[in-house]
């Protein structure tokens, strides 16, 4: 079977494209049937089902080390891209009351998109199975900034996202509750190319399959207690090796194999589960009768790429700027004010209007992440922030005809 697999991959790679024939269930087989090895990952505290299992506070005895918290950085990338490419962080928020809140705000927008009859769901599960909340990172930050503040200076997502993507990430999340009774999803790779037919897949060079996975981090964070029985997302760990899987997974040998094999970590409240976009994944069937399991879905996008919704991350600063004032007159750590600012303001300078934004001194212009800081810094009022971030904007329009 190996050698199968080897001479698909090899053609694939030979003549530049990737195609939905040959033996695709020999090539998935090549990758996924090995087992994750713990001694391979020192940082990790267990594996689970072949999936590598993360304790937050043991890690959080390293990470405010640079040097060591690189050494963490370079195990989790290597278990993304070439490990299972699933890490499971164990109570990325001790304190739990936190997600409660922002659990309280999910609830209030999903009561009232059924009260206005626009009940949402997603592509890959039957209607009714689950509510869906788009857009959902910049919808809390508007409704409650404390509780996006407190939420997003959490340093395990951070962390995680960095050492995937490097810095200057940017954050979307989406809210999925799926119901009781609500069934499976069918098996799937995520955003870039996981969102296209094959067909529009296949017109992408290989290395483009190969270069997708990078652009994204897909992940969750567990906003209820998540038993195996209330359907947690289903995974088949090492399967993001596979070259050919962005048009591969829609087959039904795939498909089925996916169902003999999957791993399903039971999660708590408060943990969480990052994977690869790669790694064929889909939210489980909900076999109890009273508990709707909601988790908070990240699409983390790497600088060089874009995220998958459009968020007014101008009108998300301001919004949540006079919490980050109060949190920095509390003493609050650079780091962690900081990593709210990430998960909100626009990092990234670029596309901009160099006639009129200029860099100075510097290889790029300020960012808009760079400028609610300095605000910060500087103390600044509301109002000023609101006109420096509208001169921004205005600067990187191109000019009016």
């Amino acid at each position: 079977m190996a050698i199968i697999a080897t001479k698909v991959i090899r053609m694939s790679e030979s003549n530049g494209w990737v195609t939905n024939t040959g033996d695709l269930l020999s090539e998935l087989k090549s990758h996924v049937e090995v087992k994750t090895q713990l001694r391979d990952y020192k940082f990790a505290s267990a594996i689970e089902q072949n999936v590598l299992v993360y304790d937050c506070e043991r890690l959080s005895e390293r990470i405010f080390d640079r040097e060591a918290r690189r050494e963490v950085m370079a195990e989790l990338c290597r278990a993304l891209l070439i490990g299972p490419g699933i890490v499971a962080p164990k109570n990325m928020y001790p304190d739990t009351s936190i997600v409660d809140r922002v659990s309280k705000v999910f609830w209030q927008i999903i009561d009232e998109q059924r009260s206005r009859g626009e009940a949402k769901g997603d592509y890959y599960a039957k209607p009714g199975s689950n509510d869906r909340v788009w857009n959902v990172q910049e919808k809390l930050s508007l409704r409650d900034p404390e509780a996006f503040v407190d939420y997003y200076a959490n340093d395990f997502m951070s962390l995680i996202a960095t050492s995937w993507l490097g810095p200057a990430y940017q954050i979307t999340t989406q809210v999925n509750v799926v119901n009781p009774g609500g069934e499976a999803q069918q098996p799937h790779r995520d955003y870039h190319l996981g969102f296209f037919t094959d067909e529009a897949a296949m017109d992408y060079p290989t290395h483009v399959h190969k270069l997708s996975p990078v652009l994204t981090l897909q992940g969750a964070v567990a906003h209820t207690d998540m038993p195996r029985e209330t359907g947690p997302t289903m995974f088949l760990p090492h399967s993001q090796k596979m070259e050919s899987g962005y048009v591969a997974w829609r087959n039904p040998d795939i498909r089925k194999y996916f169902a003999d094999n999957f791993s399903q970590l039971p999660l708590a409240k408060g943990d969480g589960a990052f994977f690869n976009p790669a790694v064929f994944h889909a939210a489980g069937t909900n076999r109890t009768t009273d508990i709707k399991r909601m988790a908070n879905l990240t699409q983390i996008g790497s600088a060089f790429g874009r995220t998958l919704e459009s968020v007014n991350r101008q009108q998300m600063s301001i919004s949540i700027f006079p919490a980050l004032q109060q949190r920095r007159s509390a003493m609050w750590s650079d780091v962690d004010i900081k990593n709210v600012i990430a998960a909100c303001s626009e990092g990234y300078p670029f596309p901009t209007n160099l006639d009129r934004d200029s860099p100075l001194k510097r290889l790029a212009p300020q960012s808009q992440a760079d400028l609610v800081w300095k605000a910060l810094c500087d103390g600044e009022s509301v109002d000023q922030l609101k006109k420096t971030l509208n001169d921004l904007a205005e600067r990187q329009q191109t000019d009016r005809i």
